[in-house]
């Protein structure tokens, strides 16, 4: 029997997790929610309905897993709580410093109603925390470097369009690389985060809007900008969607360590990613862990996860036997 997978939200996230059910045999697309009027949005699913988000109690006993593709700054802390008191939930939360409060909201709320949420899945958080943590395991006398872009950041993106008087947004991490090439040469250079990236902003205003206090709101902006040389530059909607529609990123996890009596001997952990579509990827990791929910659920577990607290098994379409004969 296929998963049925609910779609909150239909945006970059939403249509990329479109197109991931899509490609995966064991789901099936149930509906899509939207706070837009659902008549006028059109999806790429022959036959899938489009649902207002205030109906989407009536779907609890229709959707296996729903989805939550909303944004980390406004969105996702009032919708995991909200939505995994109905269903079990995947998010993308990745404001890191409030992953414990987000963690502890929704663990309650699923607890509550016998449900499972799995919060901040993707890629970082995500896939690169899985580095980390393996990494940090293996090779305990160490140090840790996480290098993001060049790309665009959709969550910090989504932050500066919630800025009064923004249009439209586009934000990308960049690598210092100076940071990157001392690190990779075992180096271990004590860096802080304003040496290791900084932060581009293209921004389309709304007519009429204060531009000095838009830039002003976006690099005072705790947890994404704060802490980092950012440059803010104000373009035409038209410039935007010539040069910059593309929603391209990737990174390197590292670790550096050493192994010995002696610490003699150095070695170099690098997860890395180069990515066409952010987006795509990330709904693609968010569709894995959605089976992992599906199969704790039958398990009848409850209460939120993590990435960190899911056995690599539960991600796969495959049995255990197939994984041991073909990917072990």
């Amino acid at each position: 029997m296929s998963i049925r997978i609910g779609i909150l939200g239909y945006g970059n996230l939403g249509r990329g997790v479109e197109c991931a059910v899509a490609a995966n045999e064991d789901m099936e697309l149930a509906a899509v929610f939207t706070r837009r009027d659902p008549s006028a949005l059109k999806i790429a699913t022959a036959g899938v309905p489009v649902v207002s988000v205030n109906e989407a109690e009536a779907w609890k006993d229709k959707i296996d897993v729903m989805i939550l593709c909303g944004g980390s700054a406004t969105d996702l802390p009032v919708q995991g709580p909200k939505y995994a008191k109905l269903f079990n939930i995947i998010d993308s939360f990745d404001t890191h410093a409030r992953i414990p409060e987000h963690y502890a909201a929704v663990d309650k709320a699923a607890k509550e109603s016998g449900h499972i949420g799995i919060i901040s899945v993707g890629w970082d958080p995500g896939l690169f925390s899985l580095a980390r943590v393996y990494s940090n395991a293996i090779l305990p006398q160490g140090r840790d470097y996480t290098f993001w872009g060049r790309g665009v950041s959709q969550g910090h993106s989504d932050a500066i369009r919630r800025i009064k008087g923004v249009k439209d947004a586009r934000q990308y991490t960049v690598p210092v690389p100076a940071a990157l090439e001392a690190v990779r040469a075992g180096k271990n250079p004590e860096l802080t985060t304003r040496q290791k990236h900084t932060r581009e902003c293209f921004v389309v205003l709304e007519e009429g809007a204060d531009a000095a206090y838009v830039e002003n709101e976006i690099k005072t902006m705790p947890n994404y900008f704060a802490d980092y040389d950012t440059t803010v530059t104000f373009i035409s909607e038209e410039e935007l969607q010539a040069n910059h529609r593309g929603l391209p990123h990737g990174g390197s996890v590292i670790r550096t360590g050493t192994t010995g009596h002696a610490q003699e001997n150095k070695h170099v952990i690098e997860f890395k990613l180069d990515l066409d579509s952010n987006p795509e990827f990330t709904t693609s990791v968010l569709i894995a862990y959605a089976r992992a929910a599906y199969r704790l659920a039958k398990e009848g577990q409850t209460g939120c996860r993590t990435v960190l607290d899911i056995a690599p098994a539960y991600l796969c379409a495959q049995s255990g036997e197939e994984l041991r004969a073909h990917l072990l």
